[in-house]
């Protein structure tokens, strides 16, 4: 194989390799982001199921508020 062919080939296969380690990393930032993301909504969630934990009850149409039937 000439030395000009094996040079090309070479050459080549660095800059797929540039290519890909490019996508690599933006991939990689878009999953560190995701995580971020994912982490931010499981905490807005369980924020927001202790606040309902902490109403359930004290709405006026709840049935604990509410006395027992008069057949009872």
């Amino acid at each position: 194989m000439p030395a000009n062919d094996l040079e090309r080939r070479i050459e080549s296969i660095e800059i797929r390799l540039m290519h890909l380690d490019a996508a690599l990393d933006e991939m990689t930032r878009a999953l560190l982001q995701q995580e971020q993301l994912t982490r931010t909504q499981a905490e807005t969630i369980e924020r927001l199921e202790e606040q309902l934990r902490g109403l359930a009850g004290t709405y006026p149409g709840s049935p604990e508020a509410e006395p027992p039937p008069p057949h009872y």
